[in-house]
């Protein structure tokens, strides 16, 4: 018997199906399922992924969606066309506009417009009154395509409930047809699919009730088994083949359209790009363009007009040409900077000149996908870049992809734990002892924590979680992802509102428009753009130099020796502790040489066995041989070892005989052949052309190997030359302007690798004058002060360091000072109107000191006498001069004020650093005591010397490609000391590691050159010392750094959702508001 099942629900339903539509298509052929029907709720958002299902398994795919309507009604939809396709997603469209984000409100009658085209399938509960009315409005929507579900619920009558609905249909001739209304693809998720229930509801596996399915059912079942469960009901079940061969509709019918594009009137997009390119030359080439360019040009050009991709490189220099009318500092990325054109344009600054780019890296007609420009923007201005583009474009028109929040470890443990009804402690403690986001929990972790590993409920959890890990759980929107079209974008996509203002997203994500070939335009955020844009401000107000990313004096060597100092704290690209401690060894005295040194830590290198030999030949500890002169061409500049991807192109073309699409394909092979294997078919003509040109066989195998060992993470030489023109300047203005640095990456923050603390105690070493922020002169940002006599500046800290202060409140103080300084707590309440909330945070963070010599505990007394609005009774009673009212009239005290150590703790909470000694100096007698060196003296004590340090956890990371060794940064008065965590410590003293602020190490000193760790052989937590600073017990607030993958993501990150949200950079930047002209009222309760 033939049979479809037209009613599965895919787990991208979002927390009500349990298994993925490539289990449920793998399972459907296994069974004889000749196709399946995707109906997830109100949604396409996982469609794309049935259809890569659908093309991995043969299994014909059949596109719907269940639409639950307001009244209560659910029906399944099914285009027959693309235009009734095209009525599907602008109904979903106008239900998610409507709905919000997250929701979607439909109505019958919206049915009425949108129906034409559509299999409109009633899935109805019981035959009742109401089952008649909708069964009546079904008839009079849909006609001929009307169908009512018979599925099975298993509960008592249930044939005589399928018997009544058969009827009912009959009379309002509506057909029947059988579905199984799958939710999982075999019956062993039947378990995971009730939690993902718990979850969606809140609720706990004791407290579900009927909520969740009532019977293990959901499941995909071959025809036969169908045939014998609906054995009254046959030409329901040959329905099921009937709606297949209707729904003539396939995605891939679907046909994107770029918008059209010409800057110029009277040309179209073609001559207006090549129109365009020849205005930009005598910017980029006042001399006029090299013989080698122009080869790249027309070489671009004709592939350009024959791809047709000419109105794609005229949206985006648009986007950059406005961004540079609005002084937004922004510069292309990625393989686009292979592209001449892309210069000439301004999108990038790699010169072709200069650098030997292979366009085809970008762009190839072999490949035939769409290219992909990344442009980076200032990270706290691009909001002003994508509502022009919104606003260019139209919204009916633009939007942002989205993307796929998916399970990871934490978040896994949390849900299920507590949908599985596990104490809030149990599950905090699972989850917090969790570093990568795919790591499991082994029964020695559960021991650790005193559970019992053999508790049932607690298996279960793990069990489950581990199943839940991967699945979708909301759609998100994309960091920058523009999808632009022609005509309507929601013909091909439903789209909904972001839960950002102003904003649109797509249901589909990066890997569901690369799967269509549609084409997007990336509009990034970079924070060091922000800080150097912020830092040439400065620069330009304090110090009357006008510098900017054109003007940075090359190869300045001051700047090169403080790179090979591993000077680069707060820098771009080179501030991480691994390039730290590759910089003394690398010794970067030329441009070419940061972009090798951007490149060269990262996981393809190192994976691919090239750091060390490129090293040692650097050094001259190894020879470097090319067995022929092309080899030496391609390979001369990095050694003979081939770092980028584009080496690898090159290689394949010079050495092996490769067309230059040919070796795009052998790099995109390479940078998926772990999942797919795809480079293999690569191999016998890589080997065998090298062989031909005469090569030895043992050489051409290895440079395969070194290449399929780095392929799936090679960096392209473009992307790093342009990552290195940036991470150059960043370290420029760092040596040269060290106070305008520091103040401009303050005022970039959240961005970077370090804490506020780490970027003003580095700022200070460099001899920064660094001031307390202070009511009486503090702005929001942090500023330069001139001190006197010296033409040097000091750092006023802003009045953004202060914990909770909103944007509005300082703004309010500052310019209420305007008009003359400030005299007292109550004259700053009085004149800026703030509320007294803020002027506590301000006290908290010790901003009245500087100002009224007012230490905190006098200050949050004299805020105590303040309130918003006064008592009736002394309202009344208050004389009309200008007098403070009597419930104001406090009695002189004498307050006890707060120790040094104390004040330390206070700053850290309330200010994220203090100025005063660093908090482990006031241990160290008692560390000393205990034999616990610096962190200087480690770091300066001889190899394989054993000691022990103390300081403050700074930075944890646990790359990939060190297999599970950990590196720590801790921090004390002296300076930092760098750890390494054997996979084995870390399990043993796991707790320690991702707990502790304050940390001791005991450990043997490893020395390589320039380059000091020390291994860690014992862990201990020493976070109580620093909470006994304060005269309370009060816990120390470690600031950490977003180079701290367990605080802050990345690979080992906690769940997004434990982290407080920090202030989004879009709320930062403020246009419109001047101070200068903001009206303050002041108070007056007279």
């Amino acid at each position: 018997m033939r049979y479809a099942e037209l009613q599965v629900t895919t787990h991208f339903s979002f927390l009500r199906g349990a298994s993925s539509a490539l289990e449920l298509f793998e399972k459907a052929k296994d069974l004889g399922i000749e196709a399946v029907g995707v109906v997830d709720r109100n949604s396409l958002a996982g469609i794309v992924r049935a259809l890569e299902a659908s093309r991995e398994t043969g299994l014909r795919l059949v596109v719907g969606c269940r639409l639950d309507l307001q009244d209560g009604m659910s029906i399944l939809v099914y285009p027959t066309d693309k235009a009734a396709y095209s009525r599907l997603t602008r109904l979903i469209t106008l239900g998610k506009g409507r709905g919000g984000k997250d929701n979607c409100i439909l109505h019958v009658e919206d049915l009425v417009h949108y129906a034409e085209g559509m299999i409109g399938m009633l899935v109805p509960d019981l035959a009742d009154d109401a089952c008649a009315v909708q069964m009546r409005k079904m008839a009079e929507i849909f006609g001929r395509r009307a169908y009512v579900a018979l599925c099975l619920r298993r509960r008592p009558n249930d044939q005589m409930r399928l018997h009544d609905l058969s009827n009912m249909a009959a009379k309002f001739k509506v057909k029947t047809v059988v579905t199984n209304d799958v939710l999982f693809h075999e019956p062993a998720r039947r378990q995971l699919q009730d939690i993902v229930t718990c979850i969606r509801n809140n609720t706990t596996i004791d407290d579900v009730g009927f909520d969740r399915e009532r019977h293990a059912d959901r499941y995909l079942k071959p025809p036969e088994e169908m045939e014998r469960l609906f054995p009254r009901y046959p030409e329901a079940l040959v329905r099921t083949m009937e709606i297949v061969e209707q729904c003539k509709f396939s995605l891939e019918e679907l046909t994107y359209e770029y918008p059209e594009e010409a800057l110029i009137d009277g040309m179209d997009a073609q001559q207006s790009l090549e129109q365009c390119v020849r205005d930009c030359i005598p910017i980029r080439y006042p001399e006029g363009l090299p013989q080698k360019v122009i080869r790249s040009v027309r070489h671009e050009l004709d592939l350009i007009k024959e791809m047709d991709y000419a109105p794609y490189f005229l949206t985006v220099y648009s986007i950059v040409r406005f961004a540079r009318s609005q002084g937004i500092l922004c510069q292309g990325r990625g393989s686009a900077a292979n592209s001449a054109i892309c210069y000439i344009l301004g999108i990038t600054s790699i010169d072709p000149e200069t650098n030997d780019l292979l366009f085809e890296r970008f762009v190839s007609k072999e490949r035939n996908e769409p290219p992909d420009i990344d442009v980076d923007f200032e990270h706290q201005r691009r909001e002003q870049v994508i509502q022009w583009i919104y606003k260019t474009y139209g919204r009916d028109r633009a939007a942002l992809v989205c993307t796929v929040t998916r399970y990871r470890a934490k978040g896994a443990i949390k849900d299920v734990g507590k949908a599985m009804g596990l104490p809030e402690d149990v599950t905090k403690a699972l989850s917090s002892g969790l570093w990568s986001w795919s790591e499991e929990i082994t029964e020695r972790n559960v021991r650790e924590l005193n559970l019992n590993p053999h508790d049932y409920r607690l298996v279960l959890t793990l069990r489950l979680a581990r199943e839940l890990m991967g699945a979708p759980r909301h759609l998100g929107q994309h960091v920058g992802g523009f999808v632009l079209t022609r005509s309507r974008l929601d013909d091909l996509v439903p789209i909904e509102p972001a839960a950002m203002q102003d904003r649109q997203v797509i249901e589909w994500d990066k890997d569901d428009v690369e799967a269509l070939k549609m084409m997007k335009v990336d509009v990034l955020a970079l924070g060091m753009l922000t800080c150097m844009q912020k830092a040439f401000d400065l620069i330009r107000e304090h110090k009357n130099e006008d510098l900017d990313l054109a003007k940075v004096r090359q190869e300045d060597q001051a700047t090169y020796a403080m790179i090979r100092r591993a000077d680069t704290l707060g820098t771009f690209q080179v501030e991480s502790r691994a390039q730290m401690a590759m910089l003394p060894r690398m010794k970067p005295r030329t441009f070419y040489d940061l972009v090798v040194q951007v490149a060269i830590v990262r996981p393809g290198p190192i994976q691919g066995d090239m750091v060390h030999p490129y090293l040692r030949r650097r050094e001259g500890k190894e020879p470097v041989e090319y067995p022929t002169p092309e080899l030496e061409a391609v390979l001369g500049k990095t050694l003979g070892v081939p770092l980028f991807q584009e080496s690898a192109m090159k290689v394949a073309m010079v050495c092996a005989g490769f067309t230059a699409g040919e070796a795009d394909q052998l790099r995109k092979s390479m940078a998926t052949f772990k999942f797919t294997g795809g480079v293999s078919r690569f191999q016998t003509k890589l080997i065998e052309g090298m062989v031909n040109n005469g090569y030895t066989r043992e050489f051409a195998e290895r440079t395969f190997k070194q290449l399929e060992g780095f392929g799936s993470y090679g960096f392209p030489e473009s992307h790093a030359a342009s990552f290195a023109l940036i991470a150059y300047a960043s370290c420029f203005i760092k040596c040269h302007f060290p106070d305008a640095f520091a103040a401009a990456l303050m005022n970039s923050l959240p961005m970077g690798f370090y804490a506020p603390a780490q970027i003003i105690g580095d700022a200070r070493k460099h001899g920064v004058e660094v001031r307390p922020i202070s009511v009486a002169h503090s702005r929001w940002d942090c500023t330069l002060e001139e001190i006197p006599g010296t033409d040097r500046h000091a750092i006023r800290l802003g009045m953004r360091q202060v914990s909770g202060l909103a944007v509005a409140d300082a703004a309010r103080i500052i310019a209420a000072r305007i008009e003359r300084p400030f005299e007292s707590v109550d004259d700053v309440w009085r004149r800026s109107e703030v509320p007294a909330e803020a002027l506590v945070q301000l006290a908290e963070a010790d901003a009245f000191r500087p100002s009224f010599g007012l230490e905190r505990r006098d200050a949050l007394w004299a805020i105590k006498a303040l309130r918003d609005e006064p008592l009736p009774l002394f309202a009344a009673a208050a004389e009309r001069e200008q007098k403070a009212v009597a419930e104001q009239q406090e009695p002189e005290v004498t307050l006890r004020q707060m120790t040094e150590g104390h004040n330390v703790v206070e700053d850290y909470a309330h200010v994220g650093l203090t100025l005063r000694e660093h908090p482990i100096s006031f241990l160290r007698r008692d560390l000393a005591a205990r034999r616990i060196v610096t962190c200087a003296a480690a770091m300066n004590a001889r190899d394989k010397s054993w000691l022990c340090v103390a300081g403050l956890v700074l930075v944890r990371q646990k790359p990939g490609s060190a297999k599970g060794v950990m590196f720590i940064t801790i921090e004390d008065e002296t300076g930092i000391a760098n750890i390494v965590v054997w996979p084995s410590l870390f399990e043993k003293r796991r707790h320690v590691v991702l707990s502790a602020s304050m940390m001791a190490i005991q450990g043997k000193i490893q020395r390589e050159g320039d380059v000091v760790h020390l291994i860690a052989r014992q862990l201990d937590d020493l976070s109580g010392d620093l909470s006994a600073l304060a005269d309370r017990d009060t816990e120390f607030k470690n600031p950490s750094g977003r180079g701290d993958e367990f605080a802050h993501g990345s690979t080992g990150g906690g769940d997004a959702r434990d982290r407080p949200s920090p202030n989004k950079v879009r709320d930062i930047f403020i246009p419109d508001l001047h101070i200068d002209t903001l009206k303050v009222k002041s108070r007056n309760f007279q």
